[in-house]
C-alpha cells in the first residue's frame, strides 16, 4: 500500500490523528480491512440476497 493511498484512505476515515501517533498500526489495520473485503464475493443479481429479507411478522 503507498503512503498516499494510506493517508488518503485514513483522511477519508478520520484516522488523521492516529496515522501520526501509530503508522505502522493504521497500515496493518488497513491492510487486513482491504483483504477482508476482498474476500468476500458480491452477489450478481441484484435480488439475489443471502438471507431472507427482514420483515416484521404479521398477526
Amino acid at each position: 500500500m503507498t503512503p498516499e493511498l494510506l493517508a488518503a484512505l485514513a483522511r477519508a476515515a478520520g484516522l488523521d490523528k492516529a496515522l501520526a501517533r501509530f503508522p505502522e498500526d493504521v497500515e496493518a489495520a488497513a491492510e487486513q480491512a482491504l483483504a477482508t473485503a476482498t474476500a468476500f464475493s458480491h452477489p450478481t443479481a441484484p435480488e439475489a440476497e443471502p438471507w431472507p429479507p427482514m420483515r416484521v411478522p404479521t398477526p
